[in-house]
């Protein structure tokens, strides 16, 4: 059988595009219509990983399952991604801090974080991660919002107060802010954060340091919200983003995560 040199060149190029895990278009997200366990427990199964340096190689183990769980070491920037892209549910994730921090935030507050709707190409924000709301996971600030991308920026509204620091903090009823690029704290992120180790603010929801916390996020059509061991922290709406991968951030810390599932939707009455 005889093909031209140009189709055997398709065929190449179609199946190193089928390959390559970053790809997913987010054309035809999944809606749960039960519990969906994103991870088995046991493997890796159902996500790929793009680093900085090595891409979707991961020879130092950034990202390993160890006794059940998933552990991120953040000794390299990058990203744990679901292949598949997801809308209209609620996330489960049960999370507790390591002892690690590494490089430039070595002596810095603990960081990671949930990259929500994501799309784009992999390495899309800074060469690291897909384009995105980020439901931030840093001690101290664990539930602020954060718009992310570069090609392709999300943008959401939250009523904010106003702190004497000048940054918008969630208040529900508070004066509508919409932003493409920066953060919206969450309730009553400490105005005097620091970024700093094993910083801890005076309302702090989050559990301490090897404690196991429970973060639940509601994506809703174009809402979103952030519950973190069962209170409400933040809350935005008239999302641009409402579909597409869920990405867990290696970002300078080590992070435990140990159950990540995807639920219904409470129905509507």
């Amino acid at each position: 059988m005889f093909f031209s040199r140009s189709l055997i060149v398709v065929l190449l190029s179609s199946c190193f595009l089928i390959a390559q895990p970053g790809l997913d278009n987010a054309a035809n997200p999944i809606v749960p219509k039960k519990k969906l366990a994103l991870f088995n427990g046991k493997d890796l199964d159902g996500w790929y990983t793009w680093l900085r340096t090595n891409h979707y190689q991961d020879p130092e183990h950034v990202y390993s399952v160890q006794d059940g769980a998933i552990r991120i070491s953040g000794t390299e920037w990058g990203g744990l991604t679901t292949h598949k892209s997801y809308k209209d549910y609620r996330l489960i994730v049960e999370y507790k801090w390591g002892g690690p921090t590494h490089g430039d935030r070595a002596t810095k507050a603990r960081d990671s974080g949930i990259m929500l709707h994501a799309r784009g190409k992999d390495g899309a924000y800074n060469g690291v991660w897909l384009n995105s709301i980020e439901a931030q996971i840093i001690e101290g600030g664990t539930g602020d919002f954060l718009m992310v991308g570069t090609d392709e920026k999300p943008s959401m509204t939250v009523d904010t107060r106003t702190g004497p620091d000048k940054q918008h903090y969630w208040q529900k009823g508070g004066t509508p802010v919409r932003k493409d690029a920066g953060r919206f704290n969450w309730y009553a992120r400490d105005v005097n954060w620091k970024d700093q180790v094993n910083f801890r603010g005076a309302q702090d929801v989050e559990k301490p340091v090897g404690q196991w916390n429970r973060f639940e996020i509601i994506c809703d059509g174009a809402t979103v919200k952030a519950i973190l061991n069962g209170k409400l922290v933040n809350e935005g709406y008239s999302a641009t983003f409402t579909s597409g991968k869920i990405q867990f951030e290696s970002e300078g810390a080590e992070i435990w995560i140990r159950r990540v599932e995807l639920l219904p939707l409470a129905k509507k009455r």
